[in-house]
């Protein structure tokens, strides 16, 4: 087994049981928090709350969040440029109102002591809910089960709830309970910076506390960001006697306590309701009645009416976004995982972004990069689009903050930040930041590909034309004509990032030329709309000009299309050396020597070749994936899904399939060691891409919706639905034919690999051609997948 990829085995071996809804760990594995905190965090894409014990310890790394809601710190330059970021944003942990203690006959319940005779915790893919059962023998004997549910509601955007009970299991018992509100709650240092240190050492304010009866609520606000926010939290007992309560708030800390003796056969049970807003422009006052409100209508909706609306809104969810794989009970599970934490990270953003690490740890600092647009945003405008136009809406939010930016770099049009939670550039590393202008038509894309599945007329004309034309005036003003009459765009930096500061980048070349042909035409058909946006008809015959001669290097001698200008003349870099130990390399080699190499962190040539496909023909696919996969080391979790895709389509299936497995398992397998921070949003989205895009053969290119499909081996069956133009289609594909079903909806016209038809109220059903035999391909040393028989 690859040491990259931790003790290897299966998910059982981690303690998790593979079932087709569920993601269940058995029995207490202190030393797993670090990956169950985040692989069990429940999020809407407004509320974040990662999977710690309610009794608040034992924890890893406890987490709280609240999208967009972040703390200001300087970023650190040893030299100071022009144009230079000069602010860095950092999620916060905010007010944590998971934390339920609990005192057996006055012995605090911490699973670090006494005995847990049974404990086992069940994310629910289809309730929505983190479930969990403990039976508990204290050290000095007294033995209690604790069952816990908790939520974080869909369609009560501002709500989470917890029910806690517990019942004593060897006679009659004293019990305290104790349900907080804590903020500014300590946490495990995370960064060698200084700076984010300290922004986040004791990061929230107190601007107001008060409480009554089962209620409280704090309000504080952030030292340097300048944002506001209020948490608050009411409950509802159901006791089998008397029992004795108090509350108390104070600045950080609001605490509902509850003694109680409970017989022999009976328990206590609370139930406790949160509800949490922020703003940057809104009164403590006016938060505070928000978060009032938000209280009130939960309670008065009630837990069950909460779990009930939390299962019709996950029901209508599976019933469009569902994947169904016949042959591999574990990757079955995984790709429901992926597509369940992929809505979490996306339902309920609405004006805010979708970051790499959703709501699920403090990873990236909470930044949203251009994963969003490539991976994400395809999985939700096919599955849910509202929460795809709700994203993108995001985007056209911070349209000033993006031509502010161009103008500093001395540009027109927008200029996209590389990574950022509010809008504003937060990278201080600009060859990989300020460079990466592939984000502007990361953008685009994820616009023009949502115009064409939905035919949202209204979103193009409030936001989507005016997104496509800025980012278009931007690559005007980035690129040039030569003497040729190419238009090239250099000094670049492509999504891979051991590659920086190129010229004619493959990846953002083609993506540029569409951006512009897109510009173009969508202009042409809102003339009002772009005529008040000041597009004249001479801008867009320049759109038009820059797209038709857009510069795509080619190396004739190998017949490949290089990553960018003369990648393949670098020298190569030495795999055969390179220990194990050493990877990822940006961790233990100089940058600068990365930059002048033919090494690949990611994919990129192979991604516009997903992305891309129409400008590329069969053959020079092959022979590009073939080249690139000996140089790609995989150092992201951006790549596996990528080259799953292009995998399928040049014919290497088993070798698709072992990529898939990777995107799908980052997380659950912790391939990457760093699921304590988060997990990888968009290789869980990747993973959907690999089924529909690769196995599914599914392109969306040329306003045309077409499909390719094609089996590996290991399955007997893939079955996936789609919204397009308004319909749903289902696709279901055996290793000799796919069927086409229109589920709901007007016909729709699709092609099956060259054939176009329609379909129409019966289903059509294709036969999928045989794969020709294919020349095997090679990674670089130690950097192949794992087959997926040993995962």
């Amino acid at each position: 087994m690859d040491d990259r990829y931790g003790e290897g085995g299966s998910l059982e071996d981690r303690g998790y049981e593979i079932a087709p809804w569920t993601l269940r760990w058995r029995g207490l594995d202190l030393g797993a928090l670090h990956a169950t905190e985040s692989t069990f965090a429940l999020s809407n894409g407004h509320i974040g709350i990662r999977g710690t014990f309610e009794e608040g310890e034992p924890r890893s790394l406890p987490g709280t969040y609240l999208n967009g809601f972040y703390e200001q710190r300087a970023l650190p330059y040893a030299e100071a440029g022009y144009g230079y970021p000069e602010d860095g944003q950092t999620v916060v942990n905010v007010t944590d109102g998971s934390i339920i203690r609990l005192l057996v006959d006055d012995e605090p319940l911490d699973m670090r002591y006494g005995t847990a005779l049974f404990h086992e915790r069940v994310l629910d893919f289809r309730s929505g809910t983190l479930r969990r059962v403990t039976e508990w023998e204290s050290p000095t004997g007294r033995r209690v089960r604790i069952k816990s549910e908790r939520m974080v509601s869909f369609t009560s955007r501002a709500v989470a709830a917890i029910r806690y009970e517990v019942e004593p299991l060897d006679g009659d018992i004293e019990l305290v309970l104790q349900s907080d509100l804590l903020s500014n709650e300590p946490i495990p240092a995370r960064t060698g910076d200084p700076r984010v240190a300290a922004a986040l050492h004791r990061p929230l304010v107190a601007d107001y506390a008060a409480s009554s009866d089962c209620r409280a609520v704090l309000c504080h606000h952030t030292k340097r960001s300048g944002l506001r926010m209020a948490a608050a939290m009411d409950h509802e007992i159901d006791l089998p006697g008397k029992a004795r309560t108090s509350i108390e708030a104070d600045e950080d800390l609001a605490r509902l306590t509850v003694a109680v003796d409970v017989p022999a056969g009976q328990a206590i049970t609370l139930t406790k309701y949160l509800a949490y807003g922020w703003s940057a422009r809104r009164s403590t006052p006016a938060l505070r009645a928000q978060v009032d409100a938000a209280l009130a209508e939960a309670m008065e909706t009630g837990w069950n009416e909460l779990l009930e609306r939390q299962r019709e809104f996950l029901d209508h969810f599976w019933s469009v976004a569902d994947v169904e794989l016949d042959g591999d009970p574990e990757l079955q599970q995984a790709v429901r995982f992926a597509l369940f934490h992929v809505i979490q990270a996306g339902a309920r953003g609405e004006s805010r972004a979708i970051p790499a690490k959703g709501l699920t740890g403090p990873g990236y600092d909470g930044h949203a990069f251009w994963d969003t647009e490539v991976f994400v945003l395809p999985l939700l405008t096919y599955t849910a689009p509202i929460a795809a136009r709700d994203a993108l809406r995001w985007r056209h939010s911070t349209l000033d903050q993006a031509r502010d930016r161009a103008a500093t770099l001395g540009q027109h049009g927008a200029d996209f930040p590389w990574r950022s939670i509010n809008g504003d550039e937060c990278s201080g590393y600009w060859p990989a930041g300020t460079a990466a202008f592939h984000v502007n038509a990361d953008i685009a894309n994820a616009v023009a590909r949502y115009l064409f599945v939905t035919g949202d007329d209204e979103f193009a004309r409030e936001c989507g034309l005016e997104l496509l034309v800025e980012t278009a005036r931007l690559w005007i003003s980035l690129g040039h004509h030569n003497s040729l009459g190419e238009f090239r765009i250099d000094g670049v930096t492509g999504p891979d990032e051991y590659s920086a500061v190129a010229d004619n980048n493959v990846f953002t070349n083609l993506m540029a030329q569409k951006n512009l042909e897109d510009a173009a035409a969508l202009a042409v058909k809102l003339t009002g709309r772009a005529r008040a946006l000041g597009v004249t008809e001479e801008e867009v015959a320049q759109w038009r000009a820059a797209a038709e001669h857009m510069r795509i290097p080619y190396d004739d001698a190998l017949g490949v299309h290089p990553q960018a200008e003369n990648f393949t003349h670098h020298a190569e870099w030495d795999f055969a050396t390179t220990p194990a130990e050493n990877y990822p390399l940006l961790l233990h080699y100089p940058y600068f020597d990365l930059y002048r190499k033919r090494v690949v962190k990611q994919a990129d040539l192979v991604l516009a070749m997903v992305l891309r496909g129409d400008a590329f023909t069969p053959e020079q696919k092959a022979t590009n994936f073939g080249y690139y996969e000996a140089l790609t080391v995989r150092d992201s979790s951006l790549s596996a899904a990528a080259q799953s895709v292009m995998a399928t389509e040049v014919g290497h299936l088993q070798l698709a399939y072992d990529y898939f497995a990777e995107a799908a398992l980052t997380d659950m397998h912790d391939l990457h060691s760093n699921v304590e921070n988060g997990l990888h949003i968009a290789s869980l989205a990747g993973a959907w891409m690999a089924c529909v895009y690769g196995f599914g053969g599914m392109r969306d290119h040329s306003g045309r919706l077409s499909f390719s499909p094609r089996l590996p081996p290991r399955l007997d069956r893939i079955a996936f639905h789609l919204l397009v133009h308004g319909s749903e289609i289902s696709v279901e594909i055996t290793p000799k034919s796919v069927a086409y079903t229109l589920t709901s909806g007007d016909p729709v016209e699709l092609w099956h690999y060259s054939t176009p038809f329609t379909l129409g109220e019966s289903p059509t059903v294709m036969l999928i051609p045989d794969c020709a035999p294919v020349e095997p391909v090679a990674q670089p040393p130690g950097r192949a997948p794992i087959p997926r028989a040993a995962l």
